[in-house]
């Protein structure tokens, strides 16, 4: 049997090809490749959708948390409170801009931040709280900024895996003072490179943000009047985007359809499944399994199927991060120790969801004998 991968955004992009090739074709027949009408056209689209006021695109997630944290003015002396649980282009933005992570646990259940924790982890250092939508599951938004709030803290919602994710109704992305997204080609909403932005209702963080990703430039005499990056969105993929946009709620449907019948599928008394929500998108249907490594090996070897580890070392773990572990986190280590991606993307899963689900199954009881 082929190989079943994880992931395969090139897949993606072979379905969509009508809607994607006159787009790029008509970047490749144009003169502007740089912040041309394709990007002002995806950042007015995409701030649309969410229902914020600006979007500013970017070229990863990474750089787009960065010039987040640049923009609210945060800097040495400051703690960031966030989650280990996640990947470095999160966290590493922070310790860029000479500020402090400090790590919170995640809730075993959710795999988010740990709401009841966080309010402990507050000092009279902390600056901004910095939640993680992991796998498209969405933070309980409205309880953090009421924490917040309480607090004066600044929020920078980590969306690089939440596209379409809804709290009540409200989209991920516009609760905080401002949200990253990524455009990793992998992602929900993905191009064919990198990609990012940093959505916000502040006009100040937004003039901020366009300012630090071209060089410091405030307006077209390309005069630099502070500290800027070279960040831009290229023109090639926000015309993909552009393409992908008006299908990512059907994109979304189709993950939620697919973890549901995962869910049927799949015994909760064996294997730990993520939870549900009506807001989440899945980019990621993480199972948890005590042999974790014995489980995907088995499936690669035996039914031909790939899977992932998101995040086997925990940040708090690596060797840039683990100064800043300063309190124990064992729902996040007891994760990284036991979860298991299994195939949810649409091109890849649809068909196979019973032959994938039938083969963890039996994978599962031969790790167990």
């Amino acid at each position: 049997m082929v190989l079943i991968p994880q992931a395969a955004p090139a897949l993606r992009f072979a379905r969509f090809r009508e809607a994607i090739e006159p787009r790029i074709l008509g970047v490749l027949g144009g003169s502007q490749y740089i912040l041309g009408a394709e990007v002002a056209r995806f950042e007015k689209d995409f701030a649309a959708y969410l229902g914020v006021r600006h979007c500013i695109g970017v070229n990863s997630g990474t750089d787009a948390m960065m010039l987040a944290l640049r923009a609210l003015d945060l800097g040495a002396g400051d703690e960031v409170l966030t989650v280990s649980l996640t990947a470095a282009g999160t966290v590493m933005p922070v310790l860029h801009v000479n500020a402090t992570p400090q790590f919170v646990d995640v809730d075993p259940r959710t795999r988010c931040i740990d709401l009841d924790l966080l309010e402990a982890a507050i000092t009279s250092r902390s600056r901004a709280i910095l939640p993680v939508h992991l796998h498209g599951f969405p933070v309980d938004m409205p309880r953090l900024i009421e924490i917040a709030h309480r607090h004066g803290l600044a929020v920078i919602e980590d969306c690089a895996q939440a596209h379409g994710a809804r709290v009540g109704g409200r989209f991920a992305g516009a609760f905080g003072d401002a949200a990253i997204f990524s455009f990793y080609p992998t992602k929900n909403l993905g191009c064919i490179g990198d990609g990012g932005a940093v959505v916000t209702n502040d006009d100040r963080v937004a003039e901020r943000v366009r300012a630090l990703r071209e060089l410091g430039w405030q307006d077209r005499r390309r005069i630099s009047s502070g500290l800027g990056y070279n960040s831009r969105l290229d023109e090639l993929q926000a015309a993909v985007l552009n393409a992908l946009l008006p299908h990512l709620d059907d994109y979304n449907r189709e993950r939620v359809a697919i973890a549901d019948e995962y869910r049927r599928l799949l015994d909760p008394a064996s294997l730990e499944l993520p939870p549900t929500h009506r807001g989440a998108v899945y980019h990621q249907f993480a199972v948890t399994a005590p042999m974790r490594d014995l489980l995907r090996s088995e499936l690669r070897s035996r039914a031909d199927i790939d899977t992932a580890v998101h995040y086997e070392i925990p940040l708090h773990r690596q060797p840039l991060f683990a100064p800043f572990a300063s309190r124990p986190l064992p729902a996040t280590e007891r994760l990284a120790e036991t979860m298991l991606s299994l195939p949810i993307q649409p091109e890849v899963a649809n068909g196979k969801i019973s032959y994938v689900a039938e083969a963890v199954a039996k994978a599962s009881r031969q790790c167990r004998a």
